[in-house]
């Protein structure tokens, strides 16, 4: 980001990337605009349900959207790309009042001087895609759930989709506002936990600043078995997998990262919490039908949070061994184990070294394999 801290919205910036001509022109795809649908299309349901989910058609340009706001057109498109969606030109009327108010707020938050513009771009970016997946995967859900339900084909089952979405409107942003103000409200007591002290001496050369116990979990053969299955069974394959791990991990206590295919990233503040996930996830994927073999990894170190995501040399490792971890088992490195082995729940777990591994970007390391014993 270029932009200064002290600019205001109407200074003229633009900080997001785009392929904009002098003209304002988009270089996006001219056959698609802001909403998705293709342009000139007759109107439609689907068209009316839009209005009625955005309060009203689309009345304003760019320029008169700006205007209405009290922000520069520069910030107007860049507040509009950060949200995701491609560039329009300047005299494409695609915008309504429910994008005057929210850029209004925006703009007014940044004058006051409550937040910059970098973290005005931030914030929009995190709840833009954050929205852009949930409101992909709740339509997916509900697809899947009609399909089942009626015994209809994909495509039968999206068109009925369409239909009932208008109808559940409501509960679906009522269970949003409830889900976003509980994972709120645990942040803020696991943030208050942290920076009150907790005791722990900072060990991590890096210096990161969060501690935590970064633990991947995979899919072995996963690629090459993906392109045998159809297109249900895969469907079924990954849900199963992304399914079944997050009730471990949130079971447990720890916490979803994110999903990487045909993997998972999780953090816990405590190692032991780690290592039940591993331990207990393997088992319960190695249960599952039709599941491919699984594997795992376990590190603690200092991780830094950004964008939603962990970055750092611990979250490199942890990723580096799971990638060499035989079938079936949980590696950690030598420092990790030490770490397991000075806790109250040491006495649950066996640790086995393993044969030195050269890991990618790492070098060598010695990986311990971590093995609960029978309860």
């Amino acid at each position: 980001m270029s932009e200064s801290p002290a600019r205001h919205p109407w200074d003229g910036e633009v900080t997001v990337d785009d392929h904009t001509d002098p003209g304002g022109a988009s270089t996006a795809d001219p056959g698609v605009d802001d909403i998705g649908e293709a342009s000139g299309a007759d109107d439609s349901s689907v068209r009316g349900s839009v209005e009625q989910l955005l309060g009203g058609s689309r009345r304003y340009t760019i320029v008169e959207l700006a205007e209405k706001a009290g922000v520069s057109v520069d910030f107007a498109r860049t507040f509009w790309k950060a949200m995701g969606f491609p560039n329009v030109k300047d005299d494409a009327v695609a915008f309504g009042d429910i994008d005057v108010n929210a850029l209004r707020v925006m703009g007014q938050l940044i004058s006051d001087e409550r937040i910059d513009t970098t973290t005005a771009i931030s914030l929009l970016r995190a709840q833009s895609h954050t929205t852009d997946r949930l409101v992909l995967w709740q339509t997916e859900a509900l697809v899947d759930g009609i399909a089942r339900q009626l015994g209809l084909d994909d495509v039968s089952a999206r068109l009925v989709v369409l239909d009932r979405l208008p109808e559940m409107v409501d509960v679906l942003q009522s269970q949003l506002t409830y889900s976003w103000r509980r994972q709120l409200a645990a942040l803020m007591v696991r943030t208050e936990a942290e920076v009150t002290g907790t005791g722990r001496p900072d060990t991590d050369p890096f210096h990161m600043p969060l501690t935590r116990a970064v633990g991947f979990v995979d899919m072995v053969a996963y690629t090459r078995r993906s392109t045998e299955l159809g297109s249900q069974a895969l469907a079924d394959l990954v849900q199963t997998f992304e399914y079944t791990s997050r009730d471990v991990i949130t079971t447990h206590g720890a916490r979803v990262v994110k999903t990487i295919g045909d993997a998972i990233l999780f953090v816990a503040d405590e190692l032991t919490t780690a290592a039940d996930v591993a331990s207990d996830l393997l088992a319960a994927l190695q249960r599952k039908e039709n599941m491919l073999p699984v594997r795992a990894s376990v590190v603690w170190g200092g991780v830094i949070s950004r964008h939603g995501d962990i970055f750092g040399p611990t979250v490199n490792l942890a990723s580096r061994l799971v990638d060499v971890a035989p079938a079936g088992s949980i590696l950690m490195d030598a420092a990790s184990a030490q770490t397991l082995a000075r806790t109250s729940a040491a006495g649950r777990f066996t640790m086995v070294p393993r044969a030195v591994a050269e890991l990618q970007g790492l070098g060598q390391v010695s990986p311990i394999e971590l093995r609960r014993l029978p309860r």
